[in-house]
């Protein structure tokens, strides 16, 4: 059975699109809960979903924290997720929880383009081009023309080399548009996942959009690159006129360029040579999460109550979640930040 749509979008003498107040999906409804009175300028949509390095959803966090995003919409897609894990808190398993979909909006100043922001915590392992369409065609809704989405591309790359960025593009101009900014574009291949299939149904939809991938080094796919996250926003902040302060994404991935440099020496040095890009990789042990200290539980607080007055640090306070694995069990509580306007 074909979407519907409950209401409308409208548009009004300025040409600005409100946006629908609520859209419901058939067979099973896909709820868009929004501000009402919210209108959106010319907006570009960004997704992003986890991926290798965690380059796409740390790009993503730290655009949402450093514009100060308000949230716009939450997407329920039941018939197309299923709980994959519960989790253990003291010994007692906690209801599994559905993956959230959720979208963020920043108001541009100065007439340049909104920014809506899509989270997604996990790919739907059936009906993903569905998904894309449906997703699709609520940016359509919202006014949206143009869509992108980050990526990482694994190479033979060393930790301490800077990431170069690649591109790919639903259309010549913004291909032609992407290599004036000195990108690398992606002659042949394919890019797996959400990441491309969106831009098919973009395309499809006759969106134009780009998928920005920032380079990893492959023997480090698993852990956390900052870097790539880092080169890819510029590139991004750049074909939006966006002014973003990128110092404290700069000094965290000068942090692990170092981290990742000492264990690469230590790995040739155990090894009697240097590092061969078709050597095994390196495999660090997986975080083990473990309660809070009283002095980190002390720490986490002050960093929410300063979140709380200044949505820009929040991706300080997102660092140290995710530095003790502790991320999930305050999720909601951190997006909660999010959900009024400055």
């Amino acid at each position: 059975m074909p979407a519907k749509l409950q209401s409308h979008g409208e548009v009004d003498g300025s040409g600005e699109r409100r946006p629908p107040q609520q859209i419901l999906f058939a067979p099973n409804p896909l709820v868009v809960v929004m501000n009402e009175e919210m209108k959106l300028r010319d907006p570009w949509l960004v997704a992003v979903w986890p991926g290798m390095g965690q380059v796409a959803l740390a790009a993503g966090y730290y655009l949402m924290a450093k514009l100060g995003m308000t949230a716009l919409a939450e997407l329920s897609a039941r018939e197309l997720f299923d709980v994959e894990h519960v989790e253990v808190k003291g010994g007692l398993i906690q209801p599994g929880r559905m993956p959230r979909n959720q979208f963020f909006v920043f108001r541009a100043p100065d007439r340049a383009h909104d920014i809506v922001l899509f989270i997604g915590e996990a790919q739907p392992p059936l009906g993903k081009y569905a998904f894309c369409r449906k997703l699709i065609d609520y940016a359509r809704e919202l006014g949206v023309k143009r869509v992108f989405t980050y990526a990482a591309m694994a190479t033979q790359m060393h930790p301490e080399r800077d990431s170069r960025v690649f591109a790919a593009a639903t259309d010549e101009e913004t291909l032609a548009e992407l290599k004036r900014l000195e990108l690398t574009p992606l002659d042949d291949g394919h890019i797996g996942g959400l990441n491309g299939l969106l831009l098919g149904a973009a395309a499809d939809a006759g969106l134009r959009g780009a998928c920005l991938l920032g380079e990893i080094p492959h023997i480090f796919a698993q852990v956390p690159f900052p870097k790539a996250s880092l080169a890819v926003l510029r590139v991004f902040a750049t074909m939006a006129g966006l002014e973003i302060d990128f110092s404290e994404l700069a000094e965290q991935a000068s942090t692990i360029e170092q981290q990742l440099g000492q264990i690469l020496a230590q790995v040739e040095e155990q090894m009697g040579r240097q590092y061969e890009p078709e050597s095994e990789p390196f495999q660090p042990e997986p975080a083990q999460e473990a309660g809070l200290s009283r002095e980190d539980a002390q720490h986490i607080e002050l960093l929410f109550e300063q979140a709380a007055h200044d949505r820009s640090k929040a991706y300080e306070l997102k660092r140290e979640l995710d530095r003790l694995n502790q991320f999930a069990s305050y999720e909601d509580r951190f997006l909660d930040l999010f959900r009024k306007p400055e």
